[in-house]
């Protein structure tokens, strides 16, 4: 009888220990991104992004006094193995959810996160991501539903299209864009001349830049991930395309810039997120960011940052770690006064989606240059 209460109270003193510990303990969020594989350079700067946040919070003391533990799962460019990866993170029962950063790993894992009731927050773009009323996946960048209407009327109002090339790469990021984007300029009246899909990896441009080249276009649209952009870039310089080539965030990443070099000067284009914005808490961090990587961070890195500073932010809003609770908190705005670590005042809708201020940038010897600030919708 003597061991069968002293049993009891170990079991109580463990049990009390676990909680203390738990109590005590780190908040456990699950990373998975492309670290290797066609779409490595995203997934690595969006790491370096969430790894420099939880490095910031930590230092100031954590999320409602714990320690944030992100653990990295590479999905290798591979929509399975993402899938396969989240299965995983979630048996460890994270607190939360980073990425993947590709629309089709999206895709095939949110599925998994909105069943375990935990937030989800992502790069991807594709349209269809937030239209399933999944209310645990947040974006970080524009959706393009939302940043194809923008660049539209920067190539109607301002560039006074009347014709143009749409270049675009055949997966589900480039056909979201691109079914956007086309809708778009029909709904204008501007006539689309060349619907010129490529291969994701395609290594030579040079028959997509020659039919631009001969199009008659006013404006050439280019949609493609960074390595392809660069490739264009580079072909579209060969064979001297003298119409403007505009795009979104990833014609304007610093890998592109890295890639194309001068083929790069002069592209324009929708910057959804930009670390060259001329706001306080941007160039804080691009600070930070260039001396902790020994490089300037692009888009891609600033969402992961932002991200955990979301979950941050939500979290000491409800005042707890209830991940489901936390995931409700997110819908709504985040004042960057209050949180400087989104970098810029931002709302997440019933979706999901986000909106906040945005920018045109220009490429200019290797630097981009903000030509014009596009504010939120109200």
């Amino acid at each position: 009888m003597r061991f069968h209460h002293t049993g009891l109270l170990v079991a109580a003193v463990l049990a009390l220990s676990i909680v203390e510990s738990s109590a005590q303990g780190t908040v456990k969020i699950a990373d998975i991104a492309e670290l290797s594989g066609a779409a490595a350079p995203g997934g690595n700067n969006w790491k370096n992004g969430a790894d420099l946040a939880a490095k910031q919070i930590n230092a100031a003391g954590g999320i409602l006094g714990k320690k944030v533990e992100i653990v990295h799962l590479d999905t290798q460019s591979n929509p399975t193995i993402a899938r396969s990866q989240v299965q995983r993170a979630l048996d460890d029962n994270p607190f939360a959810i980073l990425g993947p950063t590709a629309s089709g790993a999206v895709k095939v894992t949110m599925p998994l996160v909105e069943q375990a009731e935990i937030p989800q927050l992502v790069a991807a773009q594709a349209a269809d991501l937030t239209q399933s009323g999944n209310p645990f996946l947040f974006r970080m960048n524009l959706g393009q539903q939302t940043g194809m209407v923008k660049i539209a009327d920067y190539v109607d109002t301002d560039l006074k299209a009347k014709k143009v090339a749409v270049v675009w790469i055949k997966n589900d990021y480039g056909k979201g864009g691109r079914d956007i984007f086309i809708d778009q300029m029909k709904k204008r009246g501007i006539e689309v001349v060349i619907d010129q899909s490529t291969e994701p990896g395609q290594v030579d441009y040079a028959v997509d830049a020659l039919k631009v080249k001969n199009s008659g276009a006013d404006v050439v649209f280019v949609y493609l991930t960074y390595e392809e952009s660069a490739r264009f870039l580079v072909e579209a310089r060969r064979q001297k395309i003298a119409q403007p080539l505009v795009g979104e965030t990833s014609l304007l990443g610093q890998i592109v810039v890295n890639l194309a070099g001068e083929a790069a000067n002069g592209v324009r284009g929708l910057l959804g997120l930009s670390p060259d914005a001329p706001l306080e808490p941007v160039k804080a961090f691009k600070e930070a960011y260039t001396k902790e990587y020994n490089s300037p961070p692009d888009f891609t890195a600033m969402g992961g940052y932002i991200a955990v500073n979301v979950i941050k932010a939500a979290t000491e809003k409800v005042g707890k770690f209830d991940s489901a609770a936390v995931a409700k908190a997110m819908h709504g705005t985040i004042d960057v006064a209050q949180h400087p670590g989104v970098l810029m005042t931002t709302t997440w809708d019933k979706n999901g989606d986000v909106e906040r201020d945005t920018f045109i940038g220009e490429l200019v010897d290797g630097k981009t240059r903000i030509i014009r600030t596009l504010p939120a919708a109200k």
